[in-house]
C-alpha cells in the first residue's frame, strides 16, 4: 500500500493528439527527459495514422477514442483517468511539437511550490516572439483583455493548453461544463469565479510544422464566436457550488 507522501507525488503528463504520427514520438520523448517521474498519457482521438503505435513504442500509456471527439474531450479524458487513478498533478501539452517540454518541471514546481492551483504557461511572457495566424493572433488578443478585466487579473495567453493543475482543479474539470472543443478563456473565467487561483509563467512555444492545426481555416472565426458566447452564458449563469 503507497504512502500519502508517495500518492500525493503522482504526476501524470496527459497529452490528447489527433494525426500526430510525425510529431507524437519526439513529444513523448521530450516529455520523458524533462520530467522522468511522470507517467505519460496519450488520449489518441479518434486518429486515422499511426498515433497509437508510435505513442506506445515511445512509452506513453494510450486511451483512444474511436471517433475524434474534440480536444476538450479528448483532455478531459486524461482529467478522469488521473482523478480514478489518484495523480495529485496533471501536466498537459499538445501532441504537436508546439510546447517546448524543458518548461514541465516549471510548472510542476510551481504547483509544488505555490498556493496557486492552476500554472498556465504564457508564450507571451518569454519575450520570444511568436508567429501564428492574424485571426488567431486577434482572437487571442481580443481574449485576453476581456478575460483580465473579468478577473481583474492580467491573462496574457488565455489560449494556451501548456498549463498544469492540481488535483481539486482535475476533479472539477470532470464536471459537465467543461467544453468538448475550445477549453480556453471561458473555462478560466469559470475556475475564477469558483476560486481556484491562477498564475502564468513564460514558456516557449513554436509555430506548428506540417499536420493540420486545430485553429486553421475558418476554425479561428468559430473560436472567436463560440468564445464570447460561452463568457457571455457564464457571466449570466450561476456556477454550481464546488466546495475548493
Amino acid at each position: 500500500m503507497e504512502n500519502s507522501t508517495t500518492q500525493q507525488e503522482k504526476i501524470l503528463v496527459v497529452i490528447p493528439a489527433f494525426n500526430e504520427e510525425e510529431r507524437i514520438g519526439a513529444v513523448i520523448g521530450a516529455a520523458k527527459k524533462y520530467l522522468p517521474q511522470a507517467e505519460i498519457l496519450v488520449i489518441n482521438d479518434g486518429s486515422t495514422d499511426r498515433t497509437k503505435e508510435v505513442s506506445l513504442k515511445a512509452g506513453a500509456k494510450v486511451i483512444a477514442h474511436a471517433f475524434n471527439l474534440g480536444y476538450g474531450v479528448a483532455i478531459q479524458t486524461g482529467y478522469k483517468y488521473a482523478v480514478r487513478n489518484n495523480y495529485q498533478y496533471v501536466l498537459q501539452l499538445d501532441g504537436d511539437g508546439q510546447h517546448d517540454s524543458a518548461f514541465l518541471p516549471q510548472l510542476l514546481s510551481k504547483l509544488k511550490e505555490t498556493d496557486n492551483d492552476i500554472i498556465i504557461g504564457s508564450r507571451f511572457l518569454s519575450g520570444k516572439k511568436y508567429s501564428g495566424s492574424f485571426v488567431r493572433l486577434i482572437g487571442i488578443i481580443v481574449f485576453r483583455k476581456l478575460v483580465s478585466t473579468l478577473i481583474h487579473q492580467r491573462v496574457t495567453d488565455p489560449t494556451s493548453g501548456y498549463q498544469g493543475l492540481k488535483k481539486q482543479v482535475i476533479e472539477f474539470y470532470c464536471h459537465d461544463f467543461f467544453p468538448n472543443d475550445y477549453p480556453d478563456a471561458d473555462v478560466i473565467f469559470i475556475l475564477h469565479k469558483v476560486g481556484f487561483k491562477i498564475q502564468e509563467i513564460p514558456v516557449i512555444m513554436y509555430e506548428r510544422k506540417g499536420g493540420r492545426s486545430i485553429h486553421s481555416g475558418l476554425s479561428p472565426l468559430y473560436y472567436i464566436f463560440k468564445m464570447m458566447l460561452s463568457l457571455f452564458v457564464n457571466i449570466l449563469r450561476k456556477i454550481p457550488d464546488y466546495k475548493i
